[in-house]
Parts: C-alpha cells; sequence; structure tokens
C-alpha cells in the first residue's frame, strides 16, 4: 500500500474562510510508526502517533479511528492500523468544518459537508461520536469565540448534544488544566464573550464557572450602567480587552465578580463589591489552577478598579497609596496592565459617554510624576538631618504625594 499524505483540519478550514493559516497538520493513510521513522520522522505523540517532520516540524499524524472506552476525554482507545481510511479519520473530528482535507494536489476532499457548513456559518458535528467527549464542548465554545464575529451560530442539534453532555456529568471530568487552557485561548480571539455566552446557553458555564454564570440578571446602577445587566457588561468588558495581554483579559474577566454576591436588598447599588469580589477571584484561579501572575493582577484590579475610575477625586496620600498597594513602584508595568485593564472595564458599557477613559492617561501621568523624584537625593537630605530607617521610606512617601499633588492640580487647570 502506497502511503498518502493529506492537509487536514484548522488549515484548510482557515483557507477556505481567506484566514491567516497559522499550523499545517497533515493526516498519513496507509503508513505506520516504523515507515514514518524511517524517513526520518520524529515521534512526539503519547497517545497516538504523532510524528514532525524532519525539516518543517509540521506534525503528521497517521489516520486513525476512536472508540470510547471510559469516562471523560482521556477514554479513549485508538487504532491506527494502515487500511484506516483518510473518511475514517475524518469521521472522528468534532465539527464538519474540520473534517475537511486536502491532497498534495490542492483537490478538497469534504465527506461531511463542512465547505456547505462554512458557507452557511455553523458549527455542526460530524457525527454521534461528538457526545463521547466533554472537551468537545469547550472546543465548540471557542470556534464561536473565534468566528461568532462573521456570523457563526451553533447548530441546534450541536447545542443539543452539548447540552446533554453537560447534563449526564461527563463536563465535570475536564482536568482543571485543560479548561484553564480553553479558556485562556478564548481570552485574545475575535469576539471571546461568545465562549462565554455558548457555554453559558448548554449549561456548561454554570458549573466550569459558576461565579461568571450568576451575573446575569443582577442589574447595575443605569446612570453608570446603561446596560444595566452585570453578565452584558462582563462580556462587554472581556470584548474590550480581545486585543491586550491573556494576564490583563483574564483580569478583566474577574473584576465584577463580587456583583454576583451583593445582598438583594441594597441592589442596584454595588458598595463594597470590590472587596467582596477578591475571594472569589482566588477561588476561580485556585479550582482552575491559574497561574500566579494572572491571579496576582486579576486580584488588584478586582481590588482597585473603583480607584482608577475616581483617580481625579482621590487625595494625593490616597493616590500614592493605591500605587503601592499596586507595587507599581516597583513593577511599573504592574501600572500599566492595572490601567489598561481598568480601560476595558469602564468602556465594556453601552453608551457613547463611556466609549474614552481620559483616567488612564491622568493615572499615568500621576505615576510618572512620583516615579521621576529624585530619591537618592532626598534620601541623601534626609540623613543629612540625621534621620534614618523609616524616616528615609516616609521622606520618599512625602515627596511623592507632593509630586502627584502638583500633577494633580496641572491635570485639573488643563481641563
Amino acid at each position: 500500500m502506497t502511503a498518502k499524505t493529506y492537509l487536514v483540519g484548522g488549515a484548510v478550514r482557515d483557507q477556505l474562510l481567506g484566514l491567516p493559516v497559522k499550523d499545517c497538520d497533515y493526516v498519513v493513510v496507509g503508513s505506520s510508526p516504523e515507515k514514518m521513522i524511517s524517513q526520518g520522522f520524529l515521534p512526539v505523540g503519547k497517545d497516538f502517533p504523532v510524528f514532525l517532520h524532519p525539516k518543517s516540524k509540521d506534525e503528521f499524524a497517521l489516520a486513525r479511528t476512536e472508540r470510547k472506552s471510559g469516562v471523560g476525554y482521556h477514554g479513549f482507545q485508538f487504532n491506527t492500523d494502515p487500511s484506516v481510511t483518510l473518511e475514517e479519520d475524518l469521521l472522528r473530528r468534532d465539527l464538519t468544518i474540520n473534517a475537511l482535507a486536502m491532497d498534495e494536489s490542492g483537490q478538497l476532499i469534504d465527506p461531511y459537508g463542512g465547505a456547505a457548513d462554512l458557507e452557511n456559518k455553523v458549527l455542526r458535528h460530524v457525527s454521534p461520536a461528538f457526545a463521547e467527549d466533554p472537551l468537545r464542548v469547550l472546543r465548540v465554545a471557542r470556534f464561536m469565540a473565534r468566528l461568532a464575529h462573521l456570523g457563526f451560530t451553533v447548530h441546534p442539534e450541536t447545542m443539543a448534544m452539548m447540552q446533554r453532555l453537560v447534563e449526564s456529568g461527563e463536563i465535570e471530568t475536564l482536568v482543571a488544566e485543560r479548561v484553564w487552557q480553553e479558556i485562556k485561548n478564548s481570552l485574545n480571539t475575535a469576539k471571546p464573550s461568545a465562549f462565554f455566552t455558548t457555554l453559558r446557553e448548554c449549561g456548561a458555564l454554570k458549573i466550569l464557572l459558576p461565579e461568571i454564570d450568576c451575573l446575569w440578571g443582577i442589574p447595575q446602577t443605569k446612570q453608570w450602567h446603561p446596560e444595566v445587566d452585570t453578565g452584558i457588561h462582563a462580556m462587554l468588558a472581556i470584548d474590550q480587552a480581545k486585543d491586550l495581554d491573556n494576564v490583563v483579559a483574564f483580569a478583566v474577566m474577574v473584576h465584577d465578580l463580587g456583583k454576583g454576591i451583593t445582598p438583594e436588598h441594597v441592589l442596584p447599588s454595588h458598595r463594597g463589591h470590590e472587596a467582596a469580589g477578591v475571594p472569589l477571584v482566588k477561588d476561580v484561579c485556585k479550582r482552575l489552577k491559574v497561574p500566579r501572575n494572572y491571579q496576582d493582577l486579576a486580584v488588584k484590579v478586582c481590588r482597585w478598579h473603583l480607584q482608577s475610575h475616581t483617580i481625579m477625586e482621590l487625595k494625593p496620600t490616597t493616590i500614592d497609596k493605591l500605587f503601592q498597594s499596586l507595587d507599581a513602584y516597583r513593577q511599573p508595568q504592574t501600572l500599566e496592565n492595572f490601567v489598561l485593564a481598568c480601560q476595558a472595564d469602564a468602556t465594556g458599557r453601552w453608551g457613547e459617554e463611556f466609549q474614552t477613559y481620559p483616567q488612564a492617561d491622568q493615572v499615568r501621568a500621576l505615576f510618572q510624576a512620583a516615579q521621576n523624584i529624585d530619591q537618592k537625593a532626598i534620601i541623601a537630605q534626609a540623613q543629612e538631618r540625621g534621620q534614618s530607617g523609616e524616616q528615609l521610606g516616609q521622606a520618599v512617601r512625602q515627596a511623592r504625594i507632593a509630586a502627584i499633588k502638583v500633577t494633580k492640580q496641572e491635570l485639573i487647570e488643563s481641563n
């Protein structure tokens, strides 16, 4: 049997959509691990044979079928016999738009209607085997985050299948690291909010991120939030952060969790939601095993974002304390990340009046003023006066506060 190689999956899909092709994956039909290795391919697959091309480093996988043999997305048995056909390999894939292949001459091979579904902008499962893998719920949500801006929707039968997967309890078998990976990868897509709304529609968000799921239906003060609904605001803010660093986008994602536990009798006010949200942010990070640097910024944004919004109303001493709380004097990039997250929060609202955020440059200017003091000279002068230890630190703080005061007045006068 002569082995044949086909370009498959995302590269074919994105090529048909006119999107940039990032990674090229190939399926090899009619070969074996021994033959691949003899041709110089490097084996890297753990669960099934996958090989790296010796020069391009593209992935080449042997055509395979799979059969459900246990619980969760690891519970599968694979068959990579050389007799497995391309059509059988494509049949095991999640969505028709991913069950596409192209031969070496550029001829499209589309046994399951993926090209038509691309044309009709629909995400549809290839076969009933879709329901065997709970990870596919997250994958569909992530594809929606990538493609919703083009008008894509989830086929009703596929959504029903996702709902049954959630109801079966299999969604709870997903390991935290994989859930986190899918969430993280969704944050810098074309429409991140579609990831969360798709999970919410099928019921998975309530299980995986109940702290976000519960935000829908919780009112906010209309004066500051014309969209009123906290869930809608969360989605608007997440979309505002799509072009920011993932660490910043995650902080935006969880910045308002405290509003989910505001006592009903005080709504639509959410006084104190910043501090109330910090334990919830930490809970999410612990449950999903979120990296420490993500948690650190997320906690700071959750706790202090209101001070950024009201920066010109704060006393110079309070502004200095804010910079200290952010550890900005030691890590200036944290201040910039904080400002970007707060800007996404503030502009993630309905209404023209909320589409600009002058506070961002005001915070930057005030911090720059505090940072520009001649710290060495101030310490030297304090030492000449016989001061030491904590008194030196106090002298530096007073100089920063004075610089903040002057710059704040300049900002007020310039407006």
